[in-house]
């Protein structure tokens, strides 16, 4: 250990970036630490889960990245798959399911399959992500008040009024009003923090926000809860065993592998790009990435911690910070651990009502108005799957509000790609010209026959093909039939038939023979 630093303090690139990153890894640590311990309690699993997940996430994940800028740790959108999976398993299957989540994507990784996870429709990750946000912040809402949540989340949302009541009207010996009390001050505080400016801001408003909850709470003694952890970091973790394998004789269970890996590997493709435009140093290796990703998610699974993704709010406030390398991920890493070893009761005094006020403010931050009116400026289908995706992932599940969002993008697509217009002009000497635009598949072959269909016979037709940018052999046929109906009625059929057999696919060469015999 000492020759590898004493290598790296004598080279000249980490001569010149180490203060930067240095730096940085503090910002990061103050940003990842609330979090960690937030995201935790808010999947329904011990805190030191979460703090293992970002331990991991920095010194492992930040060592083998793809992305140098990078901050892995637990994420936010994955809260609500967590929180089903530890209901349904507890946290010997989450582990299980984790570690072969990972395996799966450091095995698309090497395959170099990264790229492919950032094939997922822009409305249906934005309708995802609010979706979570919905749930991430109907479910902490309870939590802020110190009232234990539902089981689901449409639960949750149906009972806040019930909660809300509890805090404004507290029953005997109940202490809801002070939780709710310290709850509202740390938004206040991650609200008007926000406001200041940057130069400030280089403090996390997550971090203040825990502060200030914690000083007013300790100083008047609150009878609320407070974030509880284990002796040592070994005792807080549930490690899967043998007896866990069992469960992979449930397909319920590998519906979880794929659902944990898709969209851990989404999310943190989406931020690896958003990393990308952010700062003009190297560019991410996805594949590589992909690979640490899976490396690190393994990892958390044999330890019995959280699964972890790239994440945007840490990785932002890493480079807003000025990090230069991966050093900066790997340091925030080491100062979680050095926490847990050495502090872990300076952790002790944070309610918890703190951790879920700066989550219900994470999760209304995760509905984003400006992307759905990005998503109106594309197109009303786009805003149409976003509620789609919203909708069915608040009130059934992620994976059924992913595969729903997916399903109606996928209809939007077809229909794009067979969208086909066509108008008819009569000419003065009695000729019909008729004008095709779009795509010609089979999907939109019965528009075509109608169209083609309706006009007279016996005349002369010239059918233009200039914007026409595909023409499947399905439409080919019917033209072909259409023209010897024309020939037949003694009228003509113009077209452009070498251009248009350029536009076919695959088998070009048979309609050209073909040409050369009937349409010269």
């Amino acid at each position: 250990m000492a020759s590898v630093i004493k290598r790296l303090s004598e080279s000249p690139v980490f001569a010149s970036t180490w203060p930067k990153d240095f730096l940085a890894s503090i910002v990061v640590f103050l940003v990842a630490l609330p979090l960690c311990l937030g995201i935790a309690i808010a999947s329904g699993a011990p805190p030191m889960t979460g703090l293992v997940t970002g331990i991991i996430g920095g010194i492992v994940v930040g060592g083998l990245a793809g992305s140098p800028l990078q901050v892995s740790g637990p994420a936010a959108g994955l809260v609500a798959l967590v929180a089903e999976i530890i209901t349904d398993y507890q946290m010997q299957g989450l582990g299980l399911i984790l570690m072969l989540s990972g395996v799966l994507q450091a095995l698309a990784g090497f395959l170099k399959l990264g790229q492919w996870f950032r094939a997922i429709s822009p409305a249906v990750i934005q309708g995802m992500l609010a979706g979570i946000g919905v749930l991430i912040a109907g479910g902490q809402i309870h939590v802020m008040l110190d009232v234990t949540p539902e089981s689901n989340g449409l639960a949750n949302i149906l009972s806040i009024p019930d909660t809300v009541v509890k805090g404004l009207f507290p029953l005997e010996n109940a202490t809801h009003h002070w939780a709710a009390m310290i709850g509202l001050i740390s938004l206040l505080v991650i609200t008007l923090w926000n406001m200041l400016p940057a130069k400030v801001k280089l403090i996390p408003a997550s971090l203040m926000a825990v502060i200030a909850g914690m000083v007013i709470a300790q100083l008047v003694n609150l009878p609320i809860r407070y974030v509880e952890l284990p002796g040592n970091i070994l005792s807080g973790l549930t490690l899967p065993t043998l007896s866990s394998m069992t469960l992979l004789t449930d397909p319920q269970v590998w519906v979880w592998i794929m659902t944990i890996a898709i969209v851990a590997s989404a999310e943190t493709m989406l931020s690896v790009t958003a990393v990308d435009h952010m700062q003009d140093g190297p560019r991410a290796h996805y594949d590589k990435e992909m690979i640490a990703q899976g490396v690190g998610n393994t990892l958390c699974g044999l330890v019995g911690a959280l699964p972890m993704t790239g994440v945007i709010v840490r990785s932002s406030a890493n480079v807003q910070a000025g990090a230069k390398t991966h050093w900066s991920a790997i340091l925030h890493g080491v100062w979680l651990l050095a926490l847990v070893s050495f502090f872990p009761y300076v952790l002790e005094l944070i309610p918890t009502a703190s951790l879920a006020a700066i989550l219900v403010y994470t999760g209304l931050r995760l509905i984003s108005i400006s992307a759905v009116r990005r998503l109106w400026a594309i197109g009303k289908s786009e805003v149409l799957i976003y509620w789609v995706t919203l909708v069915m992932v608040v009130g059934s599940n992620l994976l059924e509000g992913v595969i729903a969002g997916s399903i109606v993008a996928i209809i939007k697509l077809l229909y794009t790609l067979s969208d086909l217009k066509g108008k008819s002009v009569e000419n003065a000497d009695g000729s019909v010209s008729v004008y095709l635009k779009g795509s010609a598949t089979f999907l939109s072959l019965p528009k075509l026959v109608t169209l083609l269909e309706h006009q007279p016979l016996g005349r002369q037709l010239t059918i233009y093909i200039d914007e026409l940018n595909y023409f499947d052999h399905s439409c080919m046929e019917a033209l072909e039939s259409l023209e010897h109906q024309y020939n037949l009625s003694g009228g003509t059929l113009t077209v452009e038939w070498q251009a248009l057999q350029d536009k076919l696919p695959g088998k070009k060469q048979a309609y050209v023979k073909g040409a050369s015999t009937n349409h010269h």
